[in-house]
């Protein structure tokens, strides 16, 4: 059973930074895309920032140059680095893969995990 889970999120002052974490667990061989999303209630979950295994990289708009994905392939894990925090920013964040090989050769796609609250006070 793969899973990701969260963690990182929290309470910060307009302006302040926090770094979010998501950990794949499981019997994993590889992961393709890793990408973090957000949804605010009553409003469609968005891309926030998106890596490739290969590095590449992809931020929506509204990041600005504030946020930083990054990855650790060995450990299976992405990273948001969020800077300069905005009250806007104030969602449930979720790590999401589109997909995992198993080391038993099972093929998952499209996981997400439960998601980390992040508020910004203005």
């Amino acid at each position: 059973q793969v899973q990701l889970v969260e963690s990182g999120g929290g309470l910060v002052q307009a302006g302040g930074s926090l770094r979010l974490s998501c950990a794949a667990s499981g019997s994993i061989s590889s992961i393709n895309v890793m990408a973090w999303y957000r949804q605010a209630p009553g409003k469609q979950r968005e891309l926030v920032a998106k890596m490739t295994k290969e590095g590449d990289t992809q931020y929506a708009d509204f990041v600005k140059g504030r946020f930083t994905i990054s990855r650790d392939i060995a450990k299976n894990a992405v990273y948001l680095q969020m800077t300069n925090l905005e009250p806007d920013d104030t969602s449930h964040y979720y790590c999401h893969t589109d997909s995992v090989w198993t080391m038993n050769y099972q093929f998952i796609v499209n996981l997400w995990g439960r998601g980390t609250q992040v508020t910004v006070s203005s």
